[in-house]
């Protein structure tokens, strides 16, 4: 007696549809298969281990500043190739394509809203745009966030996610190091409330400048921070490096953040924190 076998007939499922692209994601850190509609409902945090993942700046627009009360400042700011750029290929080229890839004209946005009702300036990173490297419109655009916060005397706070300075334009990029630094020390010396909110990744120029300059610094839960990457650390130092190793759950245990906030709880605490700090 011969069994029937389906895949013999060739037959067709016509009940059978194909799963649309985009919608399920793997979570780095448990591996678990997520379904994306769900997880951006959980702000992009795995369910399973608390993973956050890499979001654009809309997320925390909207997560934090209250509804109809933001304004999206300095918004004519634009990279320019000073340098006539080229290694494989041109920098004026990478700009072209990071602006079609965003629909952002670099890798920051600064607005004015209320946060719970409070006034404040909010500066985010893009590290979809040319990995979130900080050249000079990014310099100029945390530079004005604030001096603009200055003037309304109201606290300035940053989202920081960034591979670090934009080496595309050379030494002007290394100069915003200096020139943000130089600006929250006048804010600071003027009673400014400055907090830095460190994502995955905050590395490079952006860790040795605005980034760890807070009067308070928060971070994501597991956000990488540091300034050289763990593999070239590794390789100067000839030593392995500890477990968790510039993640910022070690970055805590060791003093240089102060507290890890998840995304569910961050515009509570960034409310607590200006109501006893201003």
């Amino acid at each position: 007696m011969s069994w029937f076998k389906r895949k013999d007939q060739k037959f067709k499922d016509p009940k059978k549809k194909s799963v649309p692209d985009g919608l399920w994601d793997k979570c780095p850190s448990c591996t678990e298969i997520l379904y994306r509609p769900e997880m951006e409902k959980n702000l992009s945090v795995c369910h399973h281990c608390d993973h956050h993942f890499r979001v654009a700046p809309d997320l925390y627009v909207d997560l934090l500043i209250d509804a109809g009360t933001e304004t999206h400042l300095f918004k004519n700011l634009e990279s320019k190739d000073f340098l006539k750029f080229k290694a494989g290929k041109k920098y004026k080229d990478q700009i072209i394509a990071a602006k079609n890839k965003t629909g952002e004209k670099d890798a920051i946005r600064v607005y004015e809203g209320k946060i719970n009702g409070k006034t404040a300036i909010l500066a985010i990173m893009n590290f979809r745009f040319i990995g979130g490297s900080m050249g000079s419109v990014v310099g100029e655009a945390v530079s004005r966030g604030i001096q603009k916060a200055g003037e309304l005397k109201v606290p300035f706070l940053l989202v920081c996610a960034s591979g670090g300075a934009r080496m595309q334009e050379g030494a002007i990029s290394l100069m915003q190091l200096a020139k943000t630094s130089t600006q929250l020390a006048k804010f600071a010396k003027n009673g400014g409330l400055y907090i830095p909110i460190l994502t995955d990744p905050t590395t490079g120029g952006v860790t040795a400048s605005y980034g760890m300059l807070g009067d308070v610094i928060l971070a994501e839960p597991g956000a990488l921070i540091g300034f050289a990457g763990p593999r070239v650390i590794k390789q100067t130092i000839g030593q392995d490096l500890p477990k968790g190793f510039q993640r910022s759950e070690f970055l805590l245990e060791k003093g240089f953040i102060d507290h890890i906030v998840s995304r569910s709880e961050m515009k509570e605490k960034i409310t607590t924190l200006i109501s006893l700090l201003t």
